[in-house]
């Protein structure tokens, strides 16, 4: 099996994301998002990407924010890739000349392939679980049957994972990558050390199987 990616995302202090990088993620993850309890300000954002060692990728998240807010943001916060988790149209998505990926949230009943390929130009696509009126962290994961195989963009699969489910969901699934926010944390915003590491050391743990 390929080497599975892991991203840990809504960390929202320097400690947990120097903790995700010692644990051997690969990305983290920065959420703009107001509604959020892991939301974080632009000051907190720079910090916490200044501190991070080489080869942590930093991934903001953004939901139906605008153009001039994102751009305002991009300007003074080196992101190195973005993360759409709204209803963004694919030619917004497209239109800031930097890496994305979208996130689309699934239930059954939809053709989830279709949803995917609109997004042909993402660096990604991140699929988690479906709530009506809730962007994404939900704890809940959904049903990894509904996930297509063979597509041409790389899938990032999130959605209530844990260190205990995550390796059955990388078995099922193959995806590109794996999301945690909830599954690792003390409490809202605020990283468990343990679960951390637990949840990157399962992954790789199903990658070399």
């Amino acid at each position: 099996m390929s080497v599975v990616r892991s991203k840990i995302c809504g960390i929202t202090r320097i400690e947990d994301a120097l903790i995700a990088a010692e644990a051997g993620a690969d990305a983290i993850g920065l959420v703009f998002y107001a509604k959020s309890p892991r939301a974080v300000s632009v000051q907190q954002a720079q910090a916490i990407i200044a501190a991070l060692p080489p080869f942590v990728t930093s991934v903001g998240l953004f939901v139906n924010a605008g153009r001039d807010e994102l751009n305002a943001i991009l300007e003074v916060v080196p992101l190195d890739l973005l993360q759409f988790h709204g209803d963004e149209a694919p030619g917004f998505c497209d239109g800031f000349n930097r890496p994305y990926i979208k996130a689309l949230r699934v239930r059954s009943g939809e053709d989830v392939a279709a949803r995917i390929e609109a997004y042909g130009r993402a660096s990604g696509v991140l699929l988690d679980t479906y709530v009506p009126g809730v962007p994404g962290g939900t704890g809940l994961a959904f049903d990894w049957a509904l996930v297509p195989q063979d597509l041409s963009v790389p899938i990032i699969l999130a959605g209530g994972l844990t260190s205990e489910n995550v390796r059955n969901a990388i078995e099922q699934v193959r995806p590109y990558a794996v999301d945690v926010s909830g599954g690792v944390e003390a409490g809202k915003g605020i990283k468990d050390a343990g679960k951390v590491r637990a949840f990157v050391r399962a992954v790789r743990g199903a990658c070399t199987s």
